[in-house]
């Protein structure tokens, strides 16, 4: 019988270690093996796709496309279950204002940075850039269905997140959570089978790691 893996992609740019322990801790009674790859042919096996992202887009785009793994990434993308972090959520969109850099182009929409100068928060201080600490996450339900891969994690819950950052998409129907950082804005996004997150689920406690097991039993 053939091995079936997750694999976590090593482009050089994501937060290796916390994702894949992670991935690791809730993956017992999935069948699956987590492995940390740099190896196009493996991504290309691979069950499941976890895409990690860390520092600025565009070296990310450049390490990724550079280390031969784009394009099965972007195979990935098109035909298995794929779960994006942080910069590798916004990887996912078509543009970054991040030093002007295209993304991969997979969900419409663009991703911003936050203009909060010289605005207070309501507890009087000001809003920094970036923006560290955790926010509650609203499950967001376009068409009243709201994403299985947030299976039983409450509604309102709270996250884990390190960004300047964030994503709008074009349509609606591609947000699958919401949060407020000066502004709401999209937190998770979803299509078809791509579910990615701005927060990091490894950082983020019960909750976060609830959402690395949806995503391991998770049938798009």
């Amino acid at each position: 019988m053939s091995r079936r893996t997750v694999a976590v992609v090593d482009y050089g740019m994501g937060n290796l270690r916390s994702v894949s322990q992670a991935v690791m801790h809730v993956a017992t009674d999935s069948g699956l093996d987590v492995i940390v790859t740099a190896r196009p042919e493996e991504v290309r096996a691979a069950e499941r796709v976890v895409l990690p992202g860390q520092g600025a887009m565009r070296d990310c785009m450049r390490e990724l496309r550079d280390s031969g793994l784009q394009e099965a990434v972007l195979e990935a993308a098109a035909s298995k279950p794929l779960m994006g972090v942080c910069v590798g959520m916004q990887m996912l969109l078509d543009h970054s204002e991040e030093q002007d850099t295209p993304g991969l182009g997979l969900i419409p929409g663009r991703v911003l940075r936050f203009r909060l100068e010289g605005r207070l928060q309501p507890d009087g201080s000001r809003y920094k850039v970036p923006q560290m600490g955790w926010n509650q996450v609203s499950q967001s339900a376009p068409g009243g269905v709201r994403h299985p891969v947030w299976g039983e994690v409450p509604d309102g819950a709270w996250f884990y997140f390190v960004h300047s950052y964030f994503t709008r998409p074009e349509q609606a129907i591609h947000t699958a959570g919401e949060t407020e950082y000066g502004e709401r804005f999209t937190c998770a996004v979803a299509r078809d089978n791509i579910f990615a997150t701005q927060f990091h689920p490894e950082k983020s406690a019960a909750h976060g790691l609830a959402l690395y097991r949806n995503f391991l039993h998770w049938n798009p």
